[in-house]
């Protein structure tokens, strides 16, 4: 008898017939919207499931899901999955590292040089029928070239980031938790200093960090007042490793001149305040949302599960520790 798999929103066909080979698998091919209630009922029965960023994995549910091994989460970050509950009940997590670093990266520019040229700022005035005329002063933006770029969280992607900015000649700061290798530094051009040096220094300010308990409001009032008022804060991290209240404050008050946004706190319920501002590019967290990248990081979170529910040893494992307990 195939165990039996739960996906818990719409996949790609081709990742739900791999998993269809090994598994009896219940989808959600439809894209219905599951409240907590709803997915404790699907679970109930299930060895394995296939979430998303927005599935929330707790104590409470998993109490409701006695047959569960392994959460296999369609994204690099799992703040979404509690993941010390599951080790204590020897439940597998995993994730899709490695597939998404040079979309987000990507991304992270399109932010970058958004922000920066006024890019949505001047569509909305194109299409709102206010250009009448060619002006000399007409929404001028920042220069990205020969500008100092601020990266925190110097790690796959941050360091993706940081390569392409030496097609911009710029220069590149980091701060990390531990300083990364010296032939890392080299390859991106990347000189290491403290938290407070970059946010003093830089025109450009970058978050490619995780979200964790640690690093909640890791950019809060304090460090916008740091940065230069000419300054652009960029996120397509995770919400929460920005204030978002006191980054509309900083917004509307001049302490910094613009933002591009891909996440942010409560999401999809952001902030009401940043649609009234103009300086601030937003985007609904999409950085990753290429169709092959997509498509891999699906198929990663599926190879996961095969591994985890056939072998016990998925690739992408989490919680090593939790095959001691299962």
């Amino acid at each position: 008898m195939k165990p039996k798999v739960l996906v818990t929103r719409e996949i790609f066909d081709e990742v739900l017939e791999l998993l269809r080979q090994h598994f009896e698998v219940s989808d959600n091919q439809g894209d219905a919207v599951w409240g907590p209630e709803d997915l404790a009922q699907r679970l109930a029965d299930k060895d394995g499931v296939m979430t998303s960023i927005v599935d929330r994995i707790d104590a409470a549910l998993l109490d409701r899901a006695p047959r569960l091994k392994v959460v296999a989460n369609i994204a690099v970050g799992y703040n979404n999955i509690d993941v010390a509950e599951c080790t204590r009940r020897g439940i597998l997590v995993t994730n899709t590292p490695g597939v998404l670093d040079e979309a987000t990266a990507d991304f992270t520019w399109a932010l970058i040089l958004g922000a920066a040229r006024r890019l949505t700022e001047a569509e909305a005035y194109l299409r709102g029928g206010q250009w009448k005329r060619w002006e000399l002063k007409q929404l001028l933006g920042a220069d990205v070239h020969g500008a100092t770029l601020g990266i925190i969280g110097m790690g796959r992607i941050g360091q993706a980031v940081a390569r392409r900015a030496l097609g911009f000649d710029m220069q590149v700061l980091y701060w990390n938790r531990h300083r990364v290798a010296p032939e890392v530094e080299r390859r991106c051009n990347a000189t290491f200093v403290s938290k407070e040096e970059l946010l003093a220094r830089s025109d450009f300010v970058t978050l490619h960090c995780p979200y964790t308990p640690e690093t909640h409001h890791l950019i809060g009032a304090s460090e916008l007042r740091k940065m230069k008022r000419t300054a652009i804060l960029i996120n397509a991290a995770r919400g929460g490793v920005v204030d978002d209240a006191a980054l509309v404050a900083a917004l509307r008050d001049g302490t910094i001149a613009a933002a591009g946004l891909d996440v942010y706190e409560n999401e999809p319920n952001l902030h009401p305040e940043f649609l009234r501002l103009k300086n601030v590019v937003l985007a609904p967290h999409i950085a990753s949302a290429t169709h092959s990248t997509r498509l891999n990081m699906a198929k990663k979170a599926a190879l996961n599960l095969v591994a985890a529910l056939t072998r016990g040893d998925p690739p992408d494992l989490v919680n090593p520790e939790a095959k001691r307990r299962g």
